[in-house]
């Protein structure tokens, strides 16, 4: 028997590689001569860099860089080999940067992860991995494109600032001075949100509140990522506004599409295809994945429903353990998952479930082997 583990991390509680060292002690409690691949994953969100890293045999580097709202930090980024580099937008210009300090979305920038990005194209770099998840602004890219040379200018001519409040104030482009090595590189955006730039689904309005933005400031974020769209569509001769994604991450990829070599992708797509994903469970029997909440969201491009879906087309099951289950979680049997086991059913709460963590998801491993045995056990 072999068995593949590709489970997501579970926020708040552990890493895909930990879930990965339970499920071997529940697999050789049940099956001792089983052969066991281990694949941590992600779909472009937290833990992805590592999982890709550990997939492929990279490695990390870091740069210091401008932080969402001033502060200097320092950004890890991976190599995956001489040519190929992946960053994630949330390790420059991230929520997780701002902790202890009061959002402040119309002055927060992208420029650190512009400064990143710049950073990788000068090391030589050009087959380039950009994940938008977990961002701290609603700049529309402005500042990461500033950081690469694009000058956006008032009606005045100045250069407006880079972040929320400077995009009512666009009023022409200046591309003469951008950095040359952008042009070359091939520059894949990783993201599983389809949202558009703007509109009630768009940037400021499904993703502004969470960065701070009251409605106020999401009104006037709105109108000025109207304002600022219009100069660079006109700017490119390219329809951007309407493009699936591109409200993604406070409208980061608006510039890069514009101006660049940028192709917009599901994240656990390109994680698949960067693993060999389909090649691997060529000649598994099972294959194991999870995530901390599987509800209708697991549906939509998440690592249950790519792996689910990959291993339909192959005739492989594939089951999940998760953390808990919410609304619509049965929606995710019609993505290829073929049973889900929740660790939650022996917990009082979410706090009791995240301080015992482990065992209960040992717990939730072992009644999904013994189903599965008690499956065998018909086929005899």
């Amino acid at each position: 028997m072999k068995i593949l583990f590709a489970p997501d991390s579970f926020k708040g509680s552990m890493s895909s590689f930990h879930a990965i060292e339970l499920l071997h002690e529940a697999t050789r409690k049940h099956f001792p001569d089983c052969q066991m691949v281990d694949l941590p994953i992600g779909d472009g969100g937290e833990g992805t860099v590592e999982s890709l890293i550990h997939a492929l045999g990279g490695h990390y580097a870091s740069c210091r860089v401008t932080g969402p709202l001033g502060a200097e930090v320092d950004a890890r980024y991976g190599i995956l080999n001489d040519t190929t580099a992946i960053l994630e937008m949330a390790q420059a210009s991230g929520l997780p940067l701002i902790q202890g300090r009061k959002l402040d979305v119309l002055h927060a920038s992208s420029i650190g992860t512009g400064q990143l990005l710049r950073h990788i194209l000068l090391q030589g770099y050009r087959n380039i991995y950009l994940l938008l998840g977990g961002s701290a602004t609603n700049d529309g890219g402005i500042g990461a494109a500033m950081a690469l040379g694009i000058r956006f200018l008032d009606s005045s001519g100045n250069s407006v600032s880079p972040d929320g409040a400077g995009l009512e104030k666009v009023a022409s482009i200046d591309t003469t001075q951008m950095l040359p090595q952008l042009k070359d590189a091939n520059l894949i955006l990783m993201c599983d949100v389809k949202n558009p730039l703007l509109g009630p689904d768009g940037a400021t309005y499904v993703y502004g509140r969470q960065k701070g933005a009251g409605p106020e400031e999401q009104a006037r974020l709105e109108a000025g990522m109207k304002n600022y769209v219009q100069v660079v569509e006109t700017a490119c001769g390219k329809h951007l506004r309407d493009l699936q994604g591109s409200g993604a991450a406070g409208g980061l990829s608006v510039p890069l599409l514009a101006f660049s070599n940028v192709e917009i992708r599901s994240g656990i797509e390109t994680v698949l295809s960067l693993v060999n994903f389909d090649q691997l469970i060529a000649d598994v029997d099972l294959v194991v994945t999870g995530e901390g909440r599987m509800d209708y969201q697991s549906t939509k491009g998440k690592v249950l429903s790519g792996i689910g879906q990959h291993c339909a087309r192959q005739g492989v099951p594939a089951v999940a353990v998760v953390g808990c289950m919410g609304e619509g979680a049965e929606e995710i049997y019609d993505c290829g998952i073929v049973a889900a086991i929740s660790c939650m059913g022996a917990a009082s709460s979410q706090e009791d479930a995240l301080a015992r963590a482990d065992s209960l998801f040992l717990n939730a491993a072992d009644r999904m082997y013994r189903l599965i045995k008690l499956g065998m056990s018909f086929q005899r």
